[in-house]
């Protein structure tokens, strides 16, 4: 098995804590996905995605209904995705994806957290080379699956690794082979439980047990913003 594997069984990665944030979230996401691209799943790839990690998270289907009606009333809020980068407690990268209609609130409470922290928040670039952009697809199996076999036959598709963890099929591609990955899947008959984007990191600094907990302390005020989406960084023993 692969880095990718090896990054997701050795980091806890806390996203969206509590199920009231999460439909918040994903809320903005959808109404956002349904204004750029339309409000039909079946002709808007983004859409079709949120809609399957909405089902997966077990958002009720009028919240998800409301949410893609939003995107066609006139008064709805423009929100849009800002990715912020900088460095958090011990030298550690921290890159922010968030998802906001007020870039002055969300910049300085990124900038807060970062600096309470005995970070800083950084420039443009600053540490996103340091992570991969790659798209995350969970499936479930079908009987007499070979894994390898699956695997071969995906790499056209974009796919560079497959496995298995907790009864389901993970992929992992390049974030560019979203699209293509998400045809074959679909055009095979598989069933989507959820897709999402991801940024493994490069490089990674082990930090130690009192270092966690300053840092968890400050991941701790990226879960609880709601602009926030995801939070990726480069420690381990996290």
């Amino acid at each position: 098995m692969g880095r990718a594997f090896e990054y997701r069984k050795a980091t806890k990665m806390k996203r969206w804590a509590g199920m009231a944030k999460t439909f918040t979230k994903l809320g903005r996401q959808i109404t956002m996905a349904a204004k750029e691209s339309g409000a039909d799943p079946e002709t808007n790839p983004r859409l079709r995605m949120l809609v399957q990690n909405a089902k997966a998270a077990n958002m009720p289907k009028d919240n998800v209904a409301r949410a893609i009606k939003k995107a066609t009333e006139k008064n709805t809020e423009d929100w849009k995705e800002i990715v912020y980068e900088g460095y958090g407690p011990f030298g550690i990268a921290v890159l922010v994806e968030t998802t906001t209609n007020n870039n002055l609130r969300t910049v300085g409470a990124v900038r807060s957290y970062f600096s309470k922290a005995g970070g800083s928040l950084g420039t443009t670039g600053s540490v996103e080379y340091m992570f991969e952009h790659k798209c995350h697809f969970q499936v479930e199996g079908k009987e007499g699956l070979d894994i390898e076999e699956l695997e071969l036959e995906m790499i056209d598709a974009g796919a560079n690794e497959i496995f298995e963890e907790e009864g389901k099929i993970i992929i992992y591609g390049e974030f560019e082979s979203y699209g293509s990955i998400q045809s074959y899947l679909e055009e095979n008959q598989f069933e989507i439980v959820s897709s999402e984007f991801e940024r493994l990191p490069t490089t990674t600094k082990e930090l130690s047990a009192d270092e966690v907990v300053v840092f968890e302390k400050m991941m701790g005020k990226f879960d609880e913003d709601e602009d926030v989406t995801n939070v990726y960084h480069t420690a381990t023993g996290i």
